[in-house]
């Protein structure tokens, strides 16, 4: 079992930055695949960011590419995403989420992932 928590989140103004982190307890993250997901009232679940196992491949939605970047430090069993340019569309409850895998792959499908975060919140006003 992996227990995920997550912080960072805060209300920000248009076009400033916030770092979430994601840190994990109960297994090491280096034999896991992990992602960002983010929901906004009234929406499904979408996919933000991934990065797989060693060597690290990521992955991004369109929607953050070059804003947004994602990172992971396994020797403090933690992950991030450096969020920079902020819009008001950023604004949802964030997750961040973990697949015990054999191969270092990177997935952005909700059903793909095993051990979820309990989010944290990211405003950004206008």
């Amino acid at each position: 079992q992996v227990q995920l928590v997550e912080s960072g989140g805060g209300l920000v103004q248009v076009g400033g930055s916030l770092r979430l982190t994601c840190a994990a307890s109960g297994r090491t993250l280096a034999s896991h695949n992990m992602a960002w997901f983010r929901q906004a009232p009234g929406k499904e679940r979408e996919f933000v960011a991934a990065i797989s196992k060693i060597p690290s491949f990521t992955d991004y939605s369109d929607s953050v590419k070059g804003r947004f970047t994602i990172s992971r430090d396994n020797a403090e069993n933690t992950m991030y995403l450096q969020m920079n340019s902020l819009k008001p569309e950023d604004t949802a409850v964030y997750y961040c989420a973990a697949r015990w895998d054999v191969f270092a792959r990177v997935y952005n499908r909700v059903n793909e992932y095993d051990y979820w975060g309990q989010g944290t919140q990211v405003t950004v006003s206008s």
